[in-house]
């Protein structure tokens, strides 16, 4: 490491890594829930495994996201953190909370935790996605107003760079739109209206620029291209980004009762965001081709690589296959969606988080890399855990093709409890591919356990 301070981003990454196990693990008990509807009933009822699924998964990028920041962003501005105290301490408060929150889902029934919580003062919860109660929805806007202001602080007394900018503006906006999840009209329309504005304007927006800042960083160090030709890179993809995706909006307006011209709008700029995403996948492997040294940390490489590669696939490919309105009108609400959603996290978020940890860890242990052995395990987890999420995307794709068949094109549609039926062995098939993804991700972290006789090259 260049600056003490940037030891903060430590229990940050391992707090994501125990929330990332937690969250497959309920994925799994979700996917057992389909096949077989009364598993772990009525202790873990499938609405409050579908809940801590998806928090946990918003909750351990978060952490990655910050873990990152508080290491990248020193040594890009070429200063100490301004607060490391204050950087351990929201962590602690924000690790806190999460757990509070998920253990409130797991034993108080979701209308007493929405009384006891306030939720009658100020009405949040109920919402996919954003079911948090109030005081966790208000702890989560402290966490970041407190940890905006000490990487901003960072910034504006250190150095400028496009990385460390790119980010926090990422940063920022990810706090700004994440205060629509407390506006809760009792319009429906405008409640998914704005509802989009948290959900999309994260994931197909703001996420984008923290992704593409935390790419370019490792790219830099690992590649040893000139910066310059990195940041130019950079520019370019986030403004396609943002140019396709604020608008992209609109495709999730087709069917909530929003002007028609949603349809048009929605489906043409939705239609190019996966342009960004490409221009990312030949920014990684033309920066590597490039590269002037041989870095000894080549699991860090491998997943830079790969998060190009599946955030293509995952968020551009399969999110056009249902984006065009013709097509989403029958493909709306089925496993197609849930295919795109599963390949997209985890090709452009986990991933990157992943790349991050990957690049860092070592450093903070004081080593340049794992060693050999260390990082072949740590490689047999990518291809694991990479192609079991290709095939639970295959199996997801193939399930909702034949649901949306059944249940929405056939000249006798069959009921959706019917349709699903139907489809049970896609859900088996994705069940066992979940369950090779858990064994993926058990020997990454099993990999930063492991010591090798060889030492890696400084």
């Amino acid at each position: 490491m260049q600056f003490k301070s940037q030891a903060v981003a430590k229990p940050y990454f391992i707090a994501a890594i125990g929330l990332f196990i937690g969250q497959v693990l309920f994925g799994l008990i979700m996917g057992m829930q389909y096949v077989v509807g009364d598993f772990l009933f009525p202790a873990i009822p499938f609405n409050v495994a579908r809940m801590v699924h998806t928090n946990l998964l918003i909750v351990w990028l978060l952490f990655g996201f910050m873990g990152a920041a508080y290491y990248l962003i020193p040594e890009e501005s070429e200063r100490e953190l301004h607060s490391p105290k204050l950087a351990l301490a929201t962590f602690w408060v924000f690790l806190i909370a999460g757990a509070a929150t998920i253990l409130g889902y797991l034993f108080v029934p979701y209308a007493t935790l929405a009384e006891m919580t306030g939720n009658d003062l100020l009405a949040t919860m109920g919402r996919e996605f954003l079911e948090q109660p109030l005081p966790t929805k208000v702890g989560i806007v402290i966490v970041a107003l407190v940890f905006l202001f000490n990487i901003s602080m960072t910034i504006l007394k250190g150095r400028k760079t496009a990385i460390n900018l790119v980010m926090l503006i990422g940063l920022w906006g990810l706090a700004i739109f994440f205060l629509f999840s407390f506006y809760n009209p009792a319009n429906l329309v405008k409640d998914k209206y704005y509802w989009w504005w948290v959900v999309h304007l994260w994931v197909e927006g703001v996420w984008e620029l923290i992704m593409g800042s935390m790419l370019a960083f490792v790219l830099i160090k690992v590649t040893g291209v000139d910066r310059e030709v990195i940041e130019k890179w950079l520019y370019v993809i986030i403004a396609m980004a943002l140019i396709t995706g604020i608008i992209g909006t609109g495709h999730h307006y087709y069917w909530i009762g929003a002007p028609e011209y949603w349809q048009w709008w929605g489906s043409v700029f939705s239609a190019l965001e996966p342009i960004p995403f490409f221009m990312m996948t030949v920014f990684a492997f033309n920066m590597v081709n490039r590269r002037r040294r041989e870095h000894p940390n080549k699991a860090a490489v491998l997943w830079a690589l790969g998060t190009g590669v599946m955030a293509f696939l995952g968020a551009g490919v399969w999110g056009f296959l249902h984006t065009l309105a013709p097509v989403n009108y029958y493909t709306h609400g089925s496993q197609i969606t849930a295919a795109h959603g599963h390949m997209a996290f985890y090709g452009a978020y986990a991933m990157v988080t992943l790349t991050m940890i990957s690049y860092t860890m070592p450093l903070m242990r004081g080593r340049a890399a794992n060693s050999a052995t260390a990082q072949v395990l740590e490689m047999w987890s990518f291809w694991l855990m990479t192609i079991s999420m290709v095939f639970i995307t295959l199996f997801l794709t193939a399930a909702g093709i034949l649901q949306v068949w059944l249940q929405r094109v056939a000249a006798q549609p069959m009921s959706f409890m019917a349709a699903q039926d139907q489809v049970s062995l896609f859900y088996w098939l994705r069940e066992g591919s979940g369950l090779v993804f858990l064994v993926g991700l058990v020997l990454y972290v099993a990999s930063f356990f492991v010591t090798g006789k060889e030492k890696a090259a400084a």
